[in-house]
Formats: structure tokens, sequence, C-alpha cells
């Protein structure tokens, strides 16, 4: 094969991927159709809390700290604040910062590895055989690898090329998308108006710019129309009822927001992420996190079925759908919710709405539902009939031994077994003795707990005792 892995699509999903891949000594080479240099249309300026310990568990999140602000509390719906100051993390906000910081640093991580980049490099089609993938490009001899991730957008080549299809619908068209400069700057970090049948949302790049969304249901124009700072202006009027003295815009778009989402995340040697995968309204800043979780999963289970034999390696490979997919689901759930009951127009929306915000503000059980979710801090997978309690739930950012943290062990990408204050290898529980020795790290508490955790390299429990 010329590489193990290929990931198409140099977003925050491919990237995340192909350093962790990299890191575990998988040869990975990265096909990106854009030029070299040029990045992303940002779109997404939410990390959430789940984020940043996946950042964390790879050494970047406290340099991306210092990039953004951080935001302890969301206003939603107008009325309705969810607090995320007591949210169990190290990282108990959301921090703002534009994609492309993300980007930067997880770039660099990849590179540092050892992953190879090929830009102006866009695939036409693919096809699978007995022991791999062989990928066709416009430029260039074709490619052949064990796998191939797709971490390339909701218009993914490589989902077509498989034949996955990518039900659903759209869910706000002819949104308008512009970065522009202001006169008066806002008093929140992030500004969001909904309702009455319109979005206004409104965020800072850092370097005098601001990003502006806005959709207003009384405006039907086709996405092919061009859009000028006039109608901004007049949009963010009608949604934020203050255009901030819009003085000028350096870039000016239309788009609509889907809800969709891939039956199937494996097509034999092929695999989806981000996305390409699952793609739902701006609601919540969930996009991009959900793809850094996505890949956070895959690139462990990726860079041990390189090693496994074909059953066990089908095993590892089809628990990233079992795992990931309804974690999609309930993304495009709740994003989809939160627009709706944001945006809807009429009087018994607005009664429907106002029980809802009522309910959840009186329920503290509620509020902490809400910031879990939101933070991707509440996902659990499903554990085994008879497994541990603990198995499939986050771990906790443990202190350990010597003035370290579990984050800090999970940085060599390896299982980490944590075992109580003085416990020597023979008190250890068989059981959690399966992994091979090379594919962990043992460690030790320094808290008192007594539980003995096995963690995945991505940070969840595979086995307790």
């Amino acid at each position: 094969m010329d590489t193990d892995v290929i990931v198409v699509g140099a977003g925050p999903t491919g990237l995340l991927l192909a350093g962790d891949l990299a890191s575990a000594g998988t040869r990975v080479t990265v096909l990106e159709k854009r030029p070299a240099g040029l990045s992303n249309l940002t779109r997404a300026f939410a990390v959430h809390a789940r984020s940043l310990e996946v950042l964390d568990a790879r050494g970047l999140a406290d340099e991306l700290l210092p990039r953004g602000r951080r935001i302890t509390s969301l206003r939603l719906f107008q009325h309705l604040t969810v607090s995320l100051a007591d949210l169990p993390s190290r990282f108990a906000c959301v921090l703002v910062t534009p994609q492309y910081e993300v980007e930067r640093l997880l770039r660099r991580r990849a590179e540092a590895a050892g992953a190879v980049f090929r830009h102006d490099t866009e695939v036409t089609g693919l096809s699978q055989h007995a022991d791999g993938v062989t990928v066709s490009t416009a430029t260039g001899p074709d490619l052949r690898a064990d796998y191939v991730v797709g971490t390339d957008g909701a218009r993914s080549t490589v989902r077509a090329a498989v034949g996955v299809p990518f039900p659903g619908r759209a869910v706000i068209r002819s949104m308008i998308l512009a970065d522009v400069r202001l006169a008066r700057e806002p008093d929140d970090v992030i500004t969001v108006a909904a309702g009455s049948g319109s979005l206004g949302f409104l965020a800072p790049f850092g370097d005098g710019w601001y990003r502006f969304i806005g959709w207003h249901g009384d405006l039907d124009v086709s996405e092919d129309e061009p859009v000028d700072l006039e109608e901004v202006r007049a949009v963010a009027r009608a949604t934020l009822h203050d255009d901030r003295g819009m003085t000028e815009a350096r870039f000016l778009s239309r788009f609509h927001a889907d809800e969709r989402q891939a039956p199937t995340y494996r097509a034999g040697r092929v695999l989806l992420a981000g996305d390409a995968a699952h793609v739902h309204s701006p609601a919540g800043g969930l996009g991009m996190n959900t793809g850094l979780q996505d890949a956070a999963n895959l690139g462990w289970k990726l860079a041990a079925a390189l090693r496994l034999p074909g059953p066990e390696r089908d095993a590892v490979l089809d628990s990233y759908q079992a795992e990931r997919h309804p974690v999609g689901r309930q993304v495009l759930r709740v994003s989809g919710g939160m627009l709706r009951l944001a945006t809807a127009p009429g009087p018994v929306a607005g009664v429907v709405g106002g029980v809802v915000v009522a309910a959840v503000s009186r329920l503290g059980a509620l509020r902490r539902r809400a910031a879990l979710t939101i933070s991707a801090l509440g996902v659990v997978y499903r554990r085994p009939r008879g497994a541990h309690p603990r198995t499939g739930t986050r771990a906790p950012d443990l202190p350990l031994e010597g003035g370290t943290r579990l984050a800090e062990a999970l940085r060599a990408g390896r299982f980490v077994l944590v075992a109580p204050a003085g416990a020597a290898a023979a008190d250890l529980p068989a059981a959690l003795g399966e992994v091979d020795p090379a594919e962990r790290v043992v460690t030790r508490r320094s808290d008192g707990g007594t539980t003995t955790l096995l963690v995945r390299p991505d940070g969840y429990v595979a086995d307790a005792a």
C-alpha cells in the first residue's frame, strides 16, 4: 500500500484524526482539494467542554484557551440561561474562538507526528478490494491504502463513492453569512436572538472582524442571489434589532442548514466522520465539536484495527458505528429542537416555548442535563451486559501520583490503567489486565479513590473494578 490510511478532508475532524493516527505510528496521508494555506470558511466558533478535554489529552487546550474568550453561561430562547460554571470538568465553559485557530493547532500536531498532506488534490472516486482501497484523484496517479476515512463535509465525495445515502432535509434556507466590521461593539461575547421566524448570530474573530449569520422567514430569496452590505444591515436590524453600525464586509454569502445523517458510518474499508456523516442546524454550536469527538473515537480504533486479525478488526471498527451513530442522532434532535422552539412563528409556538423555558428554569436537574448535553460531557456509550456501571462513561480528569492528571497520561495515545494509590501490580483485577502491556500505561490515582479504571485512549472507561 502507498499508505495505511487516507483521510480525505483537512477540516478539524480530519486533522484530529490524522494526528491521532500518525501519533500511533500509522502511515497516514491527508488529501485536501483546497490549496495549501487556504483556511476553511469559518462557521464554527464554539469549542465546548468535552472538545476542550479532547484537546487537553493531546496537549493543545492550554495553548488554545488564550486565543478565545470563555463563556460560563448560555442564554437560549431569550429567557433561558444554562450555566456551565458547575460542569464537572477542568473546562467549565464554552470557548469562543474561530475554527481556524483549532485547525492551526491540529495541523501542526499532525505534521509533527508524520502525517503527509497533499493539497490541490481532489478525490474523484474510489474502489474497494479484498485488502484495501484505491483512491482516484483529479491530478496524479491513484493511491492505495488499507482504509479510507471521509471527513470531506456535507457534500462528501467519499460518501457518494461508496453509495451511502444521506437522508434528511433543509431546515433553514437562504441564511445570510457575512464577515463585517462594526462601529459599535456588542456587550456580549456572542449575540444570539431568535423568535417569530427569525434568527440572528454575531460573534468576534478577535481581530476586529465579526461573523454575522442571519435569517428572516419573511425573506424568501434564492441562494444564487448575491448579498450586499445593505441587506446584511437590514437582516441584522430585523433579527438583532441593531446593525451595530456595520461599515465594511470582507465576505458575503448565502447558505442553507440541513438535518441529515448517514445510516451507516462504515462501508467495508471506508469510514465517515464529521459533516460527511451528519449535519444539523447551527443551534447550540455542536457541529465541529461532534466531529472532533467522532475523530477521537475512531482514531485509536483504526490504529488498532491495522494490527488485528480479521474478526477482531471488524469488531473494533463496528464499535465506532455502534457508539457514534446514536450520538449523531441525538445531536440532530437537540439542535433541531432548539432551532424549532427558538424560531417558530405564531402565538402557540410562543406558549410552548414559554412552558419549556419555565420548566427548565425551575428544575435544577433539567438545567444540569441541558448543560451536560450541550457540552457533550453527558455522552455515555452503551455498556455490555454485566459490565461495571462505569464502563462506557467519560473518565474524569483524575489527579495522579506525581502531581499529574489523567489527561496528561492519555497524551501517550494508549490505554491508561488507573489503580488506587499504593496498589501493587499483583493486586490489580485480572480482568483489567487483558490489554497488551505495550498498549497501556499504568499509573495510580492520588484522590483516595479505590476503584481501578481501565481508560481508553479517547478518555472513556473500558472497564472498572
